[in-house]
């Protein structure tokens, strides 16, 4: 079972923010996450990025890739 951090998207049409989640990579970017571990959203300036630290360690720990967005996110929250 090879699981993925990366982000789901939601909100209404032309408004999205996102969720950040760890899934199993073979599921659909809208899928059922495993565990929800923050938000990003875009749309506000500066750009609102919450992310639980403690779970994201836990799931890098245990082996889960981090999309290359949830990377970049990562590095500007201070990882």
């Amino acid at each position: 079972m090879a699981m993925k951090i990366r982000l789901t998207r939601m909100g209404s049409k032309k408004r999205p923010f996102y969720r950040v989640v760890a899934l199993e990579s073979t599921t659909r970017r809208d899928g059922r996450p495993v565990e929800y571990l923050g938000h990003y959203n875009p749309m506000v300036e500066p750009n609102e990025i919450a992310l639980d630290m403690e779970k994201i360690e836990k799931w890098l720990e245990k082996g889960a890739e981090p999309s290359s967005t949830v990377r970049s996110l990562l590095k500007k929250a201070g990882k």
